[in-house]
């Protein structure tokens, strides 16, 4: 390279390198083939050659001992390696800090849209108010989605006790509950024969549509007790919408509707409820064990849930 070529470089002013002449030495150095850098890189053979023959020209020294098929480096070009190495180490790793703090605080979690409609969402205030600055981001669905590929850090997974992965929120009871007005008129189990069955028939047919009826049935002594009829929904929340409306009995899966029968808007007229040997646990992903926000939301859920299984 000419001399006037090399000063324009920086050679013997003290200044740095070009940042791609480095990276290219870098991967060079450490292959020991313009090649594999090259590959490495996205660039020519030729390409890489030429960034390697400018620095060497900007620093008045080779860095390579170019053999028969072979590179070798010069003792210039392992102090080069050692500090090139270490500098963009660092770099990168600033970089990653950096990004890292500037990039959006986010919660991502899957649950069922029964327990995110009737028992997440409404208590969901009291996370936010006290982690302003986290996004939560809520994916309500029957489907079982995978948190590594979803890119999820929690999930909240409604199953059977004994088959639940991850610590449990609470386990679930089920009761027949109506509105007040329904109520009214019930004065023994079987005057239920007069109303109207509300329950959810599920898309894949996993389960009958009354599954969650006939734990109770067998507590009450009724199992040959029939609706007058039944109104199916694919959505439990509908269900619940729809007894609150009065239009019919739904079976109450509790915890989920406590809020709803302490207010009032639905009461359960005759008995306990009965447990369903099911329940809600909490599963954590990998990429969440590297974010503490979602580490103190699996935290709050843990203490929503004992809260109200105080009240």
């Amino acid at each position: 390279m000419p001399p006037e070529n090399a000063k324009a470089l920086g050679a013997g002013s003290g200044e740095l390198p070009p940042l791609e002449l480095l990276r290219s030495f870098e991967a060079a150095a450490r292959r020991l083939s313009f090649t594999l850098a090259a590959a490495e890189l996205h660039l020519t053979q030729s390409a890489v050659s030429r960034q390697i023959q400018q620095l060497e020209a900007s620093l008045g020294v080779l860095l390579f001992e170019r053999r028969h098929r072979a590179l070798a480096l010069t003792e210039a070009g392992g102090v080069m390696q050692r500090a090139v190495t270490d500098s963009l180490e660092r770099l990168r790793d600033a970089t990653a800090r950096v990004r890292a703090s500037s990039a959006p605080r986010q919660v991502a979690i899957t649950t069922t849209p029964g327990f995110a409609s009737l028992w997440l969402i409404p208590k969901l205030a009291r996370f936010t108010g006290s982690h302003p600055q986290v996004d939560v981001r809520v994916s309500a669905t029957l489907d079982v989605l995978d948190l590594e590929s979803s890119r999820l850090d929690l999930a909240v997974r409604f199953a059977p006790i004994g088959r639940g992965i991850g610590p449990a929120l609470f386990e679930e009871s089920v009761i027949p509950l109506c509105s007040p007005q329904l109520a009214a008129s019930l004065r023994t189990p079987a005057d239920f024969s007069k109303l109207t069955l509300l329950t959810v028939e599920y898309p894949d047919h996993s389960e009958a549509p009354t599954a969650d009826w006939e734990p109770w049935l067998k507590v009450m002594g009724l199992d040959d007790l029939r609706m007058k009829s039944t109104l199916r929904f694919t959505q439990y929340a509908d269900a619940v919408a729809a007894a609150v409306a009065g239009q019919g009995v739904v079976i109450g899966r509790l915890p989920l509707l406590r809020e709803l029968v302490q207010d009032g808007r639905l009461v359960a007229p005759l008995g306990e409820g009965a447990a369903s040997h099911r329940g809600y646990f909490i599963e954590a992903s990998r990429r969440a064990a590297g974010n503490r926000d979602a580490q103190e939301f699996a935290q709050w859920l843990r203490d929503e849930a004992e809260a109200a299984q105080r009240t």
